[in-house]
């Protein structure tokens, strides 16, 4: 077959083009990643971690084991050279890039709990008049729901000046908006699908209102969210004890109901009991090592071959106070009940092993305040949730 001049012609022009369309991928592709190496590498100073507020940020818990930025289930070794080494524990954590502070936030700043430079994306909205608060709640309803991250709406009240927390019965108006959809939870990062979801949303209420909004790089956010997720990953772990009966045999309801109280536990509406600081935070809990909650009408007449103690490492202001509190409960209720203390292998448990759990609470914490998150704080709650 005779091919013409044409034909040579348009294959050329065919191959050119995909060669420019991968070019243009691969020069694409490099400015995403110089533009997250820029954000992430800690060359910029923290204006938000500066001051009283350095000391209370929190930190994201480590996994321990698996590829970077996937979580982990928590787990307990029965050695303690069987704890995992976190990524890059030998140098310092790298801090979590934050969003940079405005003038304006530096007096009147978003409130930390819902609309957090690190944890979230927050989209400001400002509007020629004020909007009622019912009408934007609607506006969003529908489209807010299909996120899976939480999200929170946020007002400046003219009168005084300060950001305030909407919710579905508020009926002021106000001319200045915020947006915060959380970036990063225990099930990973928002997906780029859902910060899209999340921007056309915000730009609808926008437009429908006639107020103006800024975006920041969609791309640039979804590789932050990357990132956080990845540091949170590497320092997310539970130390987990049991107490089991000694012969085998099980453990009466009534009489642990009481051994448990009398150690300062209470068996709250989800089963399990807690022990928690004078603030009200949790420090650890004692559950059921069966698939059967404790509850108040049934525990009398329960039996069980044993108990359950977990520490939640990133949630806890004081990790090495609250395992040495959870060790000492578990001793005391395995001397009352006439049980042993065991590792998650039904090991006992030995000096080593403790002075290892100790020595790595401290090592995972340090990191988690090293990278701009304190242990126990609100920003380590709402992304260790």
């Amino acid at each position: 077959m005779v091919i013409s001049e044409l034909q040579i012609a348009l294959i050329g022009a065919g191959a050119a083009g995909v060669a420019l369309v991968w070019g243009y991928n691969v020069w694409q592709d490099r400015q995403h990643r110089k533009t997250a190496d820029r954000i992430f590498k800690g060359g910029q100073g923290d204006a938000l971690l500066t001051g009283e507020e350095a000391a209370t940020v929190a930190a994201p818990t480590a996994a321990g084991q698996g590829e970077p930025g996937e979580w982990q289930e928590p787990y307990f070794g029965d050695a303690a050279d069987a704890l995992p080494e976190a990524p890059g524990a030998a140098g310092a954590a790298e801090p979590v890039a934050d969003l940079p502070s405005t003038p304006e936030e530096s007096v009147s700043p978003l409130p930390a709990d819902c609309a957090d430079a690190v944890a979230d994306c927050v989209l400001r909205l400002t509007a020629a008049e004020p909007l009622p608060a019912p009408a934007v709640q609607a506006m969003q309803k529908a489209w807010a729901a299909e996120l899976s991250k939480p999200i929170h709406w946020l007002a400046r009240d003219d009168t005084d000046g300060a950001w305030r927390q909407l919710d579905a019965h508020d009926t002021g108006r106000y001319r200045e908006w915020a947006a915060a959809l959380q970036l990063v939870d225990r099930r990973g990062p928002v997906s780029d699908g859902e910060l899209a979801r999340f921007f056309d949303g915000v730009q609808h209420v926008a437009q429908q209102t006639a107020a103006t909004v800024e975006l920041p790089s969609r791309g640039e956010t979804v590789m932050r969210a990357a990132k956080l997720d990845e540091f949170c990953a590497a320092v997310d772990i539970q130390f987990v004890l049991h107490v089991v009966e000694a012969a085998g045999g099980v453990f009466a309801g009534t009489k642990l109901r009481g051994v448990a109280e009398a150690a300062g536990l209470v068996l709250e509406g989800d089963g399990v009991f807690r022990a928690r600081d004078e603030a009200g935070g949790e420090l650890f809990t004692v559950a059921n090592l069966g698939a059967e909650r404790f509850e108040t009408e049934t525990i009398k007449s329960l039996a069980t071959h044993g108990l359950t103690l977990s520490l939640d490492v990133p949630r806890v202001t004081d990790g090495v106070a609250a395992f040495d509190r959870m060790l000492a409960i578990a001793r005391q209720l395995a001397a009352a009940l006439g049980g042993l203390l065991v590792d998650a292998q039904r090991a006992p448990l030995s000096d080593a092993m403790i002075d290892a759990i100790r020595a790595k609470t401290v090592e995972l914490q340090q990191r988690m305040r090293d990278g701009g998150i304190a242990p126990g704080s609100t920003r380590a709650l709402r992304l260790f949730s």
